[in-house]
């Protein structure tokens, strides 16, 4: 039995509002939060300690950005404890993640929620975004709380491959962002998302390779 099996009708509730199907799901979800609860007693892997907030912040906020994913190769960058990776990994079966994370607690985790969900579209980096060494090996590269978009390009561009996107989670749109682009690069498209459960601003930034236009 889940230790949070009572926040499935709220977990259900949200992924409906998201488009998603409910099950099998929503209880493969509420397996990654119980592991996540468990170690970050232990391990502070979040400062979300609550897992209805986590429900909300962690799992609802990942998943808002899954219709703008395309099925392919993702590296999710400074992923922490898998997020967004963990979420759309389970969301999005076709899709192939690596997790690509420094703190060698984290990626701890990482691998035990990989094999306790018998995740085989899930691979975990013990890395530095800047020190994977596999160019152009991406379809897509996804950052939710790393950089400035010119930074994220900075230590992660290089895994893109041509015609590959950059997905990043903000919360305002962040034009002066968008405007300090380094050359190259271009906004194709900058789409507000909705979260069940939280207020306040979230976009979602897809840059590529091209000549700067207005987004």
């Amino acid at each position: 039995m889940n230790p949070l099996s009572h926040l499935m009708p709220e977990l259900e509730a949200g992924l409906a509002a998201l488009g998603l199907p409910a099950q099998p799901l929503a209880a493969r979800l509420l397996d990654y939060l119980a592991l996540l609860d468990r170690w970050n007693r232990t391990y502070n892997l979040t400062a979300i300690r609550d897992p209805r907030e986590m429900l909300s912040k962690h799992l609802l906020d990942s998943l808002s950005m899954w219709p703008h994913v395309r099925d392919g190769k993702l590296a999710d960058l400074g992923t922490g404890p898998g997020l967004p990776g963990i979420p759309l990994a389970l969301a999005r079966p076709g899709l192939q993640v690596t997790l690509v994370e420094s703190n060698g607690k984290k990626t701890r985790f990482l691998r035990e929620v990989v094999r306790q969900l018998g995740l085989a579209n899930v691979r975990v980096l013990e890395s530095r975004a800047e020190a994977v060494d596999e160019p152009g090996a991406y379809d897509q590269i996804t950052a939710r709380a790393m950089d400035t978009l010119a930074g994220i390009l900075e230590v992660g561009g290089h895994l893109l491959a041509p015609g590959g996107r950059l997905l990043a989670m903000k919360g305002q749109r962040p034009d002066a962002e968008i405007a300090a682009l380094p050359p190259g690069w271009r906004v194709e498209t900058v789409q507000p998302l909705a979260v069940p459960g939280l207020e306040g601003d979230r976009h979602l930034v897809t840059v590529t390779r091209g000549p700067a236009e207005a987004a």
